[in-house]
């Protein structure tokens, strides 16, 4: 197995998002319309724009306990700002909204994986002549379920909120994906996996997103530390013989991208492939105006992800 450490990703194709600048511990983005100014202890350097230039429709203000581990606070919209509204990537439709947890519904970084895992599905169809089966474990809204099925995969979307799922439903009748081959479920991560190694059912590929920590609907708990490695562990015992990938993203942890990159080498040492780790980020967009333009990168998130040979 190819391996690759400590690659940085991004992705160019956005029309409905940007970040618009970066600096004094905070981003000033744009989703459609719309600007916003939320919290980043990545950005510790000195802002390309003027304060003026900061005008937001929302703010997120973050809580003064220190000790929240990042989670406290709440926003400050405008009156103008509608409840949620339409953004684009590609072919899908979904909704932006300012939720609780300070993002918008989705995560805009995540497109470099969405865009990954289309030429995988694709070249996997080429081969194979049958879509690929596809398991995306703490699916959230389901922008990257629905990219899959946009791509020709059959898609098992899986989230244990049923506010998340009911949010997936929006995107995908915003899609017009009504009849596309995706089925949602609200469940435990780790119960399903479990149930479905029982039944002898496989996948061709898996995405994982996990929380730090989270409850199933029936209480069961999720620690990231904890539950992260011996879901690893199942999950690759769920991937069938045509195995073409598996994607892992961590956000809420405090380890570097070795930890991923690691946790996936063991799985997939004895397996044909490429193995690439890093950060997933985004990139500031280029200044309208005379000054030097930094473009620089902000990090968002760990990530490791494998592939066989015919994705590469």
């Amino acid at each position: 197995m190819k391996q690759r450490q400590l690659s940085l990703i991004t992705s160019s194709n956005w029309q409905d998002y940007e970040l618009l600048d970066s600096g004094n511990l905070r981003k000033f983005e744009r989703f459609g319309q719309h600007r916003f100014i939320r919290p980043e202890p990545q950005a510790m350097w000195q802002p390309r724009l003027g304060e003026d230039d900061w005008v937001a429709d929302g703010v997120f203000v973050p809580g003064k306990n220190e000790q929240d581990d990042g989670e406290g606070g709440g926003w400050q919209l405008s009156s103008g700002l509608p409840p949620n509204w339409q953004l684009g990537y590609h072919s899908l439709r979904f909704l932006a909204r300012p939720t609780p947890f300070r993002h918008l519904g989705f995560f805009p970084e995540q497109a470099a994986h969405w865009d990954w895992c289309a030429a995988a599905i694709k070249a996997f169809i080429q081969t194979h002549k049958r879509p690929p089966r596809i398991l995306n474990l703490f699916a959230y809204s389901g922008l990257a379920s629905l990219h899959a099925a946009a791509a020709g995969a059959e898609v098992t979307h899986l989230d244990a909120s049923k506010k998340a799922v009911a949010q997936a439903f929006e995107n995908r009748d915003l899609c017009g994906m009504q009849s596309a081959p995706i089925r949602f479920i609200t469940d435990d991560a780790t119960g399903f996996v479990d149930r479905e190694l029982r039944r002898q059912k496989s996948y061709d590929g898996i995405i994982l997103d996990p929380p730090k920590y989270g409850r199933g609907p029936k209480g069961e708990f999720w620690r990231i530390e904890d539950d992260l490695a011996p879901l690893l562990q199942k999950c690759h015992q769920l991937l069938s013989e045509d195995a073409l990938f598996m994607v892992l993203t961590i956000y809420a942890i405090r380890a570097s991208s070795l930890a991923a990159h690691y946790a996936l080498a063991d799985l997939f040492d004895n397996q044909r492939g490429y193995l690439e780790s890093g950060e997933l980020a985004i990139q500031e967009a280029p200044l309208k105006s005379g000054k030097t333009d930094l473009s620089r990168y902000v990090a968002q998130a760990n990530f490791a992800r494998w592939c066989s040979d015919i994705a590469i």
